[in-house]
């Protein structure tokens, strides 16, 4: 997907991902530029009529109460967006901000906000020339919208704030400068048009959510791997059982099992070993096909949002109508992403007890002590179960639900936030922990593996040497640190994914 064009209407979360992480070009569809020629035509003629507007001809939140003249809207407008400028921390990493520059632009788009089309074509051109605004992770409530990053934002195209631009850090006048791109002093409505909405929750959840679902796939990978180590039962995966609970996802999962391992003479010469195996393996249709179930939700909530109007107060052109609503309010995302976060914690729970049962001699069905053939002077993979418990420990406490908590502001008349960017970014960290913990059970499963006779599946057996072209077999204590970091820029790059989609055209 080399390039995209954005209407306000056909986003779709891949297209997303192919702007923010890959580089995909985007260019504005001449019916979005004309709906929002028509909507700035109903700002201008408001302003002409001299009514009361919310964000238009008043201030902002408690301000609200305050009438502004027609003189001062311009400056009222710039003011919202260098007074609103207040998160901290770290910067978003640059696909995050590359995303909300595309939901905040795709969401104007839609025509209902009252801002010119040039400051939305100039919005995608930062895009595709790479000037990437620095915008602090912290400070959002998640109502109304995402305020203070989104004013981070905006400031670049105000000439203003910072950017990268180059791999240089400059300031924003520099960065759009250097870029041959204009700046803008805003107009009535721009500022709140563009800094009023949910796309940093937006931008953060929806790559959250692409990587949970390629952890999602990897789980199913990983886990037949640790069945061969393991010699596992294949009859938990039969699918006479899973209809009689017919949830999508675990007939899903169920099948993908079936498929990975296919084939495998170590499976096969093991299966009159034990009467069940443990629910690691035994119950990973249930856990993971709930996972796909919980995915499945979050991807409904995303693609509603990903082409949703979420600012205020929204125009009306059929009527001339100014309504101030609450779309703006992150509920919907908050709960999806606390959600998402908590599958991906399973992701990675049920992961580790895999891994512990691989290194573990009293659970492991005769494979070594922790995966090493000369125990004792070496400690093999020991330590790896000890680091991928410290993340799946972490997970649970980064999993206790951002949207159940709210804190007022504004003088109560914010009284009530989603913390939805909170959710978002507790979910980030939940999946980058939980591919992590996959690394190390899937180095573990292979080095299991080169244990036992038999010949793999032949899916298995591609996805066996791919890791160890990347990570050798483990015969002697050695600076593990550099296996580690092969196999999570393994685990991350996709290439697993690919050669079982390309083996395996039903695995889904």
């Amino acid at each position: 997907m080399k390039e995209i064009e954005i209407d306000g209407h056909h986003l779709s979360i891949e297209q997303l991902v192919a702007v923010a992480r890959f580089g995909a070009k985007v260019r504005v569809s001449g019916e979005a530029i004309a709906r929002m020629e028509r909507s700035r035509e109903m700002v201008e003629q408001i302003i002409d009529e001299g009514r009361v507007a919310y964000g238009v001809s008043t201030g902002f939140g408690e301000f609200s109460k305050v009438s502004v003249d027609k003189e001062s809207m311009a400056l009222l407008q710039n003011n919202l967006i260098v007074s609103h400028c207040t998160a901290v921390g770290d910067p978003f990493p640059e696909e995050v901000v590359r995303g909300m520059m595309l939901l905040r632009a795709n969401a104007l788009c839609v025509g209902n906000s009252g801002i010119r089309p040039a400051l939305v074509c100039t919005l995608i051109d930062m895009v595709n020339a790479g000037v990437h605004p620095i915008v602090p992770q912290k400070g959002s409530l998640g109502a109304s919208g995402d305020l203070a990053p989104l004013a981070h934002m905006v400031l670049v195209l105000l000439g203003k704030g910072e950017a990268v631009y180059g791999g240089q850090r400059m300031g924003g006048a520099a960065a759009m400068q250097s870029a041959g791109l204009p700046t803008y002093t805003l107009l009535a409505k721009e500022g709140l048009a563009l800094i009023n909405g949910t796309q940093a929750m937006t931008a953060v959840g929806a790559l959250s959510y692409y990587d949970t679902l390629r952890a999602a796939q990897l789980a199913d990978i990983t886990c037949a791997l640790s069945m061969e180590a393991l010699t596992a039962l294949k009859n938990a995966f039969d699918p006479r059982i899973h209809q009689l609970r017919p949830h999508p996802g675990q007939m899903l999962v169920a099948k993908n099992i079936r498929l990975l391992t296919e084939g495998s003479e170590i499976l096969e010469k093991s299966q009159d070993l034990r009467v069940q195996d443990a629910y690691a393996i035994r119950c990973v249709p249930q856990v993971h096909g709930a996972i796909r179930g919980a995915l499945d939700h979050v991807r409904q909530v995303i693609e509603v949002e990903l082409n949703a109007v979420t600012d205020n107060p929204i125009l009306f052109l059929e009527d001339g109508a100014v309504i101030s609503g609450g779309n703006f309010h992150g509920e919907p995302l908050a709960l999806a992403m606390d959600y998402l976060g908590i599958a991906a914690a399973e992701i990675a729970n049920i992961s580790e007890r895999r891994l512990e049962r691989l290194v573990n001699p009293a659970l492991s069905e005769g494979l070594p002590a922790f995966l090493t053939p000369h125990g004792g002077l070496n400690s093999g993979y020991m330590i790896c179960q000890y680091a991928a418990a410290s993340m799946v420990s972490e997970n649970k406490v980064l999993a206790h639900p951002a949207s159940v908590d709210s804190i007022p502001s504004s003088a109560n008349q914010e009284d009530h936030v989603s913390m939805g960017t909170t959710a978002a970014r507790k979910s980030a960290d939940i999946v980058q922990n939980t591919l992590s913990v996959l690394a190390f059970e899937l180095m573990a499963a292979v080095q299991g593996v080169d244990f036992r006779d038999g010949e793999q599946a032949p899916v298995t057996g591609q996805i066996h040497d791919l890791v160890r072209r990347e990570v050798a077999f483990f015969d002697t204590d050695r600076e593990i640190r550099l296996d580690i970091e092969k196999m999570n820029q393994l685990v991350r790059s996709e290439k697993i994914q690919k050669l079982v989609f390309s083996a395996l055209p039903d695995f889904a």
